[in-house]
C-alpha cells in the first residue's frame, strides 16, 4: 500500500516538471523532500499496524483469561428440599429423623392412648408435610375389663389399678390370698404326707419335718404336709421358679417345657429345640424347613401368576425374578422386578419397637446405582402392627410398633422403588412371613 502511494507521488511529481522545465530545480529538491515524507509516514503506519496487532494480542488474552476463570469457577451448589422438624404426639413416639423429600416419619401412642390422625407423614418436595399433626387420645383402661373375679377397675392417670375382693389379689385380682400354710399343702394325698421325726428332749417331745414340708395337725397328733412351691411362688413379688410351667413333687418341684423346647442345665430355662437342624421333620421334597417357636414349617412359596405381559420364573427356593419385558409394554416395567420370601420366628410380648427386617439396594459392577429410594408396605398391616422408615439412603426397615401374642401367623408385604434422575427404574417387593409362638421365650 505505501509502494503504490510512493509511485502514485513521483508520477505527479514528473507531469508538473513536464510542463514548467524552469523549475526543474526546484522539483529535485521537492522530490527529495517527498521522498523524506513518505518513508516518515511508512514508519508512521508500521508503528500503527504494531500497535494494533499488539492491542489484538492482548485483548484476546484477556478474554481466554476470562472465559477459564468462568469455566473452573465451581457450580452453585444445589438447592436441598427439607421439611421443618416434627415432634412426637404427647404421650406418644416418633420413627424417623430424616426430613429430606420422599422421607417419612410414623407415629405410634403410648399403651392407653389411640392415634387420631395420619399414623405417617411424608416431606413433599414443595416442603410442607403430608397430612396434619396427629394426636394421642387417652381411652379408658378399664373398658375392657381387666379385673378379675370381681374387682372393681378404678382410673388413673396413664394407668388403672384393681381394688380386689377379700381373699383375692395381684394386679388383676387374680391370686387366691391363702390365709395359712396348709392352703399350699396337698391334701388328702398319702403321697405328699410324711410322719414328722420326734424325740424327747428333757420330758418335752420335739418334733419337726423334712425339708419341702410343713408341720400340720395338734401336737399329739401331728404330720407333715408337701408344700406346694408351685402356689406359693404365684404371689405378686416372689421370684419365678419356672421358665414355662412349675410341677409340684413330695418335697420338691420341677420345671416343665413346652413342646418342641429342652430344659436346660439350670432346671428352669426352656430352649427351642430347631428340628431343622436336628433333621426332626417331616417335610418333603419340593418344600423348606422353617424352625418355630413349639416347631416347624414345611414351606414352598409360588411365585405371582403371569398375568398380560408379566410373568416370573423361580430363581432359588425364596426368590422369583420377572421375565424380560416387552418394550411397549408399561405394565410390566411398573410391575416387581423381583418377589423374595422371608421367614422370622418370634416369641409372644415382644416389647417395641423392634426392628424385624431390612431391605437395601446395591449397583450392579458398570452400572450407575438408583440415586433416590422409596420404602412402602404393600400388604398385609391392616392392624398397624408395623411401619416402614428410611434408616439411611440406602436402606429400609420393617419395625414392629406393637407386641404380638401367639400363636399367629402374620404376613407383610413391602416394597422397594428405585429412582434415578427422578425417572422411575424398577420396584423389589419382599414378602416376610412372622410365626409367633405362644410362649413369651
Amino acid at each position: 500500500m505505501t509502494v503504490g502511494i510512493r509511485y502514485g507521488c513521483l508520477f505527479i511529481l514528473c507531469l508538473a516538471t513536464a510542463f514548467h522545465p524552469s523549475q526543474a530545480a526546484q522539483n529535485c529538491l521537492d522530490r527529495q523532500h517527498i521522498m523524506t515524507v513518505v518513508r516518515q509516514m511508512e514508519k508512521f503506519l508500521k508503528g500503527q499496524e504494531t500497535r494494533f496487532t499488539e492491542g489484538l494480542r492482548i485483548m484476546k488474552n484477556k478474554l481466554a483469561a476470562l472465559q477459564n476463570s468462568v469455566s473452573k469457577s465451581p457450580a452453585a451448589e444445589p438447592y436441598t428440599v427439607t421439611c421443618p422438624s416434627l415432634e412426637a404426639p404427647q404421650h406418644g413416639h416418633k420413627f424417623g429423623s430424616k426430613y429430606f423429600v420422599d422421607h417419612e416419619v410414623h407415629f405410634i401412642c403410648d399403651p392407653g392412648y389411640q392415634l387420631v390422625g395420619p399414623g405417617t407423614r411424608v416431606c413433599q418436595e414443595n416442603g410442607i408435610w403430608t397430612g396434619a399433626n396427629p394426636v394421642c387420645k387417652d381411652i379408658s383402661e378399664c373398658s375392657s375389663n381387666p379385673c378379675q373375679n370381681g374387682g372393681t377397675c378404678i382410673e388413673g392417670m396413664n394407668h388403672y389399678r384393681c381394688s380386689c375382693q377379700q381373699n383375692w389379689s395381684g394386679s388383676h385380682c387374680q391370686h387366691q390370698v391363702l390365709t395359712a400354710p396348709t392352703g399350699w399343702s396337698v391334701l388328702n394325698d398319702p403321697a405328699f404326707s410324711r410322719k414328722p421325726r420326734c424325740a424327747k428332749i428333757d420330758r418335752t417331745q420335739h418334733c419337726s419335718c423334712d425339708a419341702g414340708f410343713h408341720m400340720s395337725g395338734t401336737s399329739d397328733n401331728s404330720i407333715c404336709q408337701d408344700v406346694n412351691e408351685c402356689e406359693v411362688y404365684k404371689l405378686d413379688g416372689a421370684p419365678r421358679l419356672c421358665m414355662h410351667a412349675c410341677v409340684n413333687i413330695p418335697g420338691s418341684y420341677r420345671c416343665s417345657c413346652p413342646a418342641g423346647y429342652k430344659l436346660l442345665g439350670d432346671g428352669r430355662s426352656c430352649e427351642d429345640i430347631d428340628e431343622c437342624l436336628a433333621l426332626q421333620h417331616n417335610c418333603t421334597r419340593g418344600t423348606t424347613c422353617i424352625n418355630t417357636g413349639e416347631g416347624f414349617q414345611c414351606v414352598n412359596p409360588e411365585c405371582p401368576k403371569a398375568h398380560g405381559n408379566v410373568s416370573y420364573v423361580k430363581t432359588s427356593p425364596f426368590q422369583c425374578e420377572r421375565n424380560p419385558c416387552p418394550m411397549d409394554s408399561r405394565s410390566c416395567h411398573l410391575a416387581p422386578k423381583t418377589v423374595s420370601f422371608h421367614y422370622l420366628s418370634l416369641p409372644s410380648n415382644l416389647k417395641t419397637p423392634l426392628t424385624l427386617f431390612r431391605m437395601a439396594t446395591a449397583a450392579a459392577p458398570g452400572r450407575p446405582g438408583p440415586d433416590s429410594l422409596r420404602f412402602g408396605i404393600v400388604g398385609g398391616n391392616s392392624k398397624g402392627h408395623f411401619v416402614m422408615q428410611r434408616s439411611d439412603r440406602q436402606t429400609g426397615e420393617l419395625i414392629l410398633v406393637q407386641s404380638l401374642r401367639g400363636p399367629q401367623s402374620i404376613e407383610v408385604d413391602m416394597d422397594m422403588s428405585e429412582y434415578l434422575d427422578r425417572m422411575f427404574q424398577a420396584k423389589h417387593v419382599s414378602k416376610v412371613t412372622v410365626f409367633v409362638s405362644p410362649n413369651e421365650f
